[in-house]
């Protein structure tokens, strides 16, 4: 089978198409030939070396496609069933994967193969920061950072169907415009003035009751002003890299800030708490609550060009490779 490996870390130059071996099915895997596979930011980590792995490796988590055979003892699926995974294991950049039955979930016939490959992870994601997280309900102020990029289109519309007031950013002009079309009540460019003091000044001076950080370094500090006391910094991503080293005495002398670094896994560490999380995405979007943006399309060995606009904020919304 096609498949993009990487053999050393580095920038997108590492990532090669190769031809590999079919993966060998343990007794609860499920064979899923990719239709879409999804290209997140975490996907450049594990390249990068920020995130660790054994090397030779397959790149990518996620993929959307038919299962073509199972292992003895599944029980979740069966040959044909519409499925998609969002967490791995590495190897989802390649025509066929082999995923664990607890780490899938049916896809409705109403969710295509491009849309689930997209939307699921950064879906999920923005399912757990708004619903799990901080709960976020009517009345609340929230702050969500790159607003244009795929958890952040996501964010936008449902934090919106939730009656809350968004303050988003974006990187330039383009991209707040899309952050607005979606229904964001105020729209920051991170390039015109200091978004800390914009922040106060759009919520009476008091700061908002969450943010939500999937930048990391380059948004640290506005972050962390834009808070009321007793708020919430909910730091979820790299994509301008790791944020500087503190001492938690910081979150004292800024409010009494509270401070969380989650991950995905840990919302949904069984198939029934993953199969609650997909229902409520693949709810709202086919509510039309929250509207996906069809995914800029890369063919599956051209993966190095799509980590290059990525990383380059090249791009908005959701990519994926088609094998």
């Amino acid at each position: 089978m096609k498949a993009i490996q990487f053999a050393e870390t580095g920038g997108p130059e590492v990532l090669q198409l190769v031809e590999a071996p079919p993966p060998v099915l343990g007794p609860h895997d499920v064979l899923v030939r990719h239709h879409a596979i999804g290209v997140n930011f975490i996907d450049t980590y594990f390249r990068s070396g920020l995130y660790k792995t054994a090397l030779p490796a397959i790149a990518g988590q996620e993929g959307a496609g038919v299962v073509e055979a199972i292992g003895a003892s599944v029980t979740r699926f069966r040959v044909g069933d519409r499925i998609a995974y969002c967490l791995g294991p590495l190897g989802a950049y390649a025509e066929l994967h082999a995923v664990n039955e607890t780490r899938a979930v049916r896809l409705p016939e109403a969710i295509s193969f491009d849309v689930a490959a997209s939307a699921l992870l950064k879906g999920a994601t923005a399912r757990y920061l708004l619903r799990k997280t901080f709960r976020v309900e009517r009345g609340h102020s929230v702050l969500i950072h790159a607003a244009a990029g795929g958890v952040g289109q996501i964010a936008v519309q449902w934090a919106k169907h939730l009656g809350v007031t968004v303050i988003a950013t974006a990187g330039s002009e383009s991209k707040a415009a899309i952050a607005r079309e979606l229904g964001a009540d105020h729209v920051l460019i991170t390039s015109q003035g200091d978004i800390a003091k914009r922040v106060r000044e759009l919520t009476n001076g008091e700061g908002v009751h969450v943010v939500y950080d999937g930048v990391g370094k380059d948004t640290w500090e506005a972050s962390l002003d834009s808070l009321r006391p007793l708020g919430m910094m909910v730091s979820y991503g790299n994509a301008s890299g790791a944020v500087p080293a503190f001492s938690p005495l910081l979150l004292s002398q800024k409010g009494a800030l509270f401070l969380t670094r989650p991950t995905l896994f840990h919302y949904v560490p069984t198939a029934e708490l993953l199969d609650e999380t997909a229902a409520d995405l693949f709810d709202v979007i086919a509510s039309g609550a929250v509207k996906i943006t069809p995914p800029a399309r890369y063919a599956l060995a051209d993966a190095r060009q799509a980590h290059a606009d990525l990383e380059a904020r090249k791009t908005t919304g959701s990519l994926v490779l088609i094998p």
